[in-house]
């Protein structure tokens, strides 16, 4: 069973997404979008804090920004959370606050690729949590447009390899 997990910022999404494994033997939490500096954001590292204290002790946990390499070697289940917190660092780590989009977009759209490739290939219980692009504030600031269009084009993408999609509002969960 593969699932996407999507809904906006704050729905529940995560502990859902935690409750699809919680009775599995063997679980491997993968962070691909964990920022280095935890002083960096601290409201983030707050949030991170409160979802490993309600995580059981034996889930292991991975932090890599390779995500089809920490799918391809997850032992067990898998929840990866969250795909957004990756689409932001992959995009920074392509250059992509800096560069035009036509140098760089061929790289991230290999990447997506290579994680949906992992996820299809999995054979245990695999977990996406991921924003739902597009059901925040809408701005016209360029870097905000251009993030809502790459975890657009990343979710459809990963989707296409789940079984099932849930979109999470106010902690209630609607099968797609």
């Amino acid at each position: 069973m593969k699932s996407l997990v999507t809904g906006g910022v704050r729905s529940g999404k995560s502990f859902y997404a935690e409750s699809l494994v919680v009775a599995e033997p063997h679980v491997t939490y993968i962070a691909p979008g964990r920022e280095a500096d935890p002083d960096a954001d601290p409201s983030h590292a707050a949030r991170v804090a409160e979802h490993q204290a309600r995580r059981p002790a034996s889930w292991v946990t991975v932090e890599s920004h390779d995500l089809a390499d920490a799918l391809a070697s997850a032992e067990g289940a898998v929840v990866v959370d969250c795909i957004g917190d990756w689409v932001q660092w992959l995009i920074g780590e392509l250059d992509g606050w800096d560069e035009t989009r036509e140098e760089w977009e061929p790289r991230f759209v290999r990447q997506v690729e290579e994680a949906a490739e992992a996820v299809a290939a999995r054979r245990d219980i695999v977990v996406l949590v991921t924003q739902e692009a597009g059901m925040g504030v809408e701005t016209d600031d360029w870097r905000a447009r251009l993030f809502r269009d790459l975890l657009g084009y990343a979710n459809q993408r990963l989707a296409l390899e789940c079984d099932d999609v849930l979109l999470i509002v106010a902690g209630r969960v609607l099968t797609l």
